[in-house]
């Protein structure tokens, strides 16, 4: 019982870290880009689809972020909180999701320390999630 404990808190913490990263930089994309010097990004954007119309300013891929990472976190936290199981799958899930959307970043920016770091972070979500599972499933 005491490792579901900890593994609930660890996961606790992992979705509301990177939920919560995923909205302040969603806020950061859509009021202050100009200011946090993301408009020399923008170029990067281009080699995906439909660049010329989603991606001359920050609002699309703010609102991605807001949706793939935050929303989607901040719920697998709600979730886990209120002792649900289902949280303890949305939580793995995102971890991939986070992983796969770091991938994306692989290809369109130059390799980065935050976008390593945050691979490594939805690796760690994602293994940890696995391990609140099995741990929920001797539990049962």
């Amino acid at each position: 019982m005491k490792k579901t404990k900890v593994l609930r808190r660890i996961m606790i913490f992992w979705t509301l870290f990177i939920g919560i990263g995923a909205v302040a930089g969603t806020i950061m994309m859509l009021v202050a880009s100009d200011a946090m010097g993301m408009t020399p990004m923008l170029p990067y954007f281009q080699v995906l689809p439909f660049a010329d119309v989603l991606f001359q300013n920050f609002i699309f891929p703010g609102i991605a972020l807001l949706i793939v990472n935050g929303i989607t976190n901040l719920t697998a936290a709600y979730f886990i909180l209120k002792n649900k199981k289902i949280g303890a799958y949305l939580g793995c899930i995102f971890g991939i999701t986070l992983m796969l959307w770091i991938v994306i970043q692989f290809i369109i920016f130059p390799m980065n320390f935050m976008s390593t770091i945050y691979f490594i972070f939805g690796a760690l979500q994602f293994l940890c999630g696995v391990a609140y599972i099995v741990v929920l499933k001797r539990y049962e």
